[in-house]
């Protein structure tokens, strides 16, 4: 089933019994981000959370936790919820191969219901704000879906991209902006700041799931998340145009608000407790200027706790992660079997591969980093053998303790990129890079002592299934 909105969803969910309605009265400090940050500790089954009594909010509707399962998340697919993580990936990469699938555009969008312009904008009055983490700076909007077009080729509909970035409200129509200089949206400022020339800009609150993960999604530059989202979809993707801008936007949107980033100015933005587990400091970031707000009859304010993994945006971004890059890989690579990304949005990454030649795992570790994503994020890539599921950490770090031999198998780059929230940088933006090279070494590698491996007898499938038959029984 494709989801048009939010809402459609939130009622599949409520169906499933994955949406948790919590109508006692609550502080929306700190109980709403307490709550989120329980239920990434409650288990893989945890419910997307309704809040609807909120102190000191006049009919308040906030939801939280809506990717945070794989039970969700595969309902977000259309898929049933206790389908298996792994499956969840392999049918994710199925419909990859389905891309580009063309958006659908409709007319009479909900957002269209409401609006604020001018003088008139104020994010107080339309969105119910509060922190996330209690050394935040300030409210954070951090699950949107924001919408920048290419200043030099603005009718390339592959080149408007749609990215998820925090954003931290600093007046009742302005919000500072933190792009990470590998993402698109900063290549976009580069151009327009380089011209002198404010960037348009859209940002869409309370999407449909898939828009979500598609925002998410490490992507080529000029391939459209619109085709992608249509593809995961498996119908087109309903867009609308957003009036200030003219911008394509999500058709089933709660909110979209509309302005400039404004040419060359900058504020402190942060601290904010970030997906690393750690809070990045303040720093000086672009500001937005909001010109128009639209939004739904009493709308749905969709937030992300962000914190230790894991949360929510763990599993939002691990199968959006893993399936790009194994694309990726495979395409110059096709030995290359599974890519396991799903920790802390790649920043480890574990490869399993085939091997044409000795030293070929180092190869494919190093085009790793070389990836769009692998630019900003991947530090640390493991390679492992093809008959190694990446995904099994037992099998992983069997194949670290045996087949490493740190002299030979090892290699640091030093002075790479990465995006500025990575904690170990030093200095900020620049790290080290280590490919662990955990394969077992062939021709003309000839080191070690692999000759005779000890493999599953040929009955363990069998007598794995009728098990589990059994379990299953009782």
């Amino acid at each position: 089933m494709a989801y048009d909105d939010l809402r459609s969803f939130l009622d599949t969910l409520h169906k499933e019994g994955q949406l948790l309605r919590i109508s006692d009265e609550v502080l929306p400090e700190p109980d709403l981000a307490a709550a989120a940050n329980a239920a990434g500790r409650i288990g893989e089954g945890a419910p997307a959370l309704y809040f609807d009594n909120v102190t000191g909010f006049h009919d308040a509707r906030i939801v939280m936790n809506v990717h945070g399962s794989w039970r969700n998340h595969a309902l977000a697919l259309g898929l049933p919820a206790g389908t298996p993580v792994k499956d969840q990936i392999e049918e994710f990469a199925r419909r990859w191969d389905a891309f580009p699938v063309a958006p659908e555009r409709r007319q009479h969008a909900p957002w269209q219901e409401n609006t604020m312009a001018g003088a008139d904008v104020d994010l107080f009055t339309v969105l119910p704000l509060f922190r996330l983490n209690d050394g935040d700076a300030g409210f954070y909007i951090d699950k949107a879906a924001v919408v920048s077009r290419a200043p030099q080729d603005p009718d390339h509909f592959g080149k408007q991209n749609v990215g998820t970035y925090r954003l931290q409200v600093i007046g009742r129509n302005r919000l500072a902006l933190q792009p990470v200089p590998m993402h698109d949206v900063a290549q976009h400022l580069r151009t327009a700041e380089s011209r002198g020339e404010d960037l348009p800009i859209a940002i869409t609150l309370g999407n449909d799931p898939v828009m979500v993960i598609v925002a998410g999604m490490p992507m080529g530059y000029d391939q459209s998340e619109y085709e992608m989202a249509g593809a995961l979809r498996g119908a087109p993707a309903p867009i609308a145009t957003a009036p200030l801008t003219g911008f394509d936007v999500p058709w089933g949107s709660e909110v979209v608000i509309e302005g400039v980033i404004e040419s060359r100015k900058r504020q402190i933005e942060g601290p904010f407790g970030e997906f690393t587990g750690h809070y990045s400091g303040g720093r000086r970031m672009p500001v937005i200027r909001i010109d128009r707000i639209s939004y739904r009859t009493d709308p749905i304010f969709e937030s992300l706790y962000l914190g230790m993994p894991w949360t929510e945006v763990d599993y939002l971004v691990g199968p959006n992660t893993c399936v790009p890059l194994l694309k990726q890989l495979r395409a110059e690579f096709p030995e290359v079997q599974a890519v396991n990304a799903m920790y802390t949005h790649g920043l480890a990454v574990i490869i399993s591969t085939k091997k044409r030649y000795g030293g070929f795992a180092k190869a494919v570790g190093m085009r790793m980093m070389t990836t769009p994503h692998g630019l900003g994020y991947v530090s640390q890539v493991i390679v492992v053998d093809e008959d190694i599921d990446p995904f099994d950490l037992p099998q992983v770090m069997w194949a670290m303790s045996c087949k490493v031999n740190p002299i030979d198998d090892v290699v640091v780059i030093p002075n790479l990129s990465v995006m500025e929230l990575a904690p170990a940088a030093s200095p900020v933006g620049i790290t080290s890079k280590m490919i662990i090279d955990a394969t077992t070494p062939v021709s003309p590698d000839d080191r070690g002592n692999f000759s005779t491996p000890v493999k599953d007898l040929p009955e363990t499938k069998a007598w794995t299934q009728r098990l589990q038959s059994l379990l299953a029984a009782r």
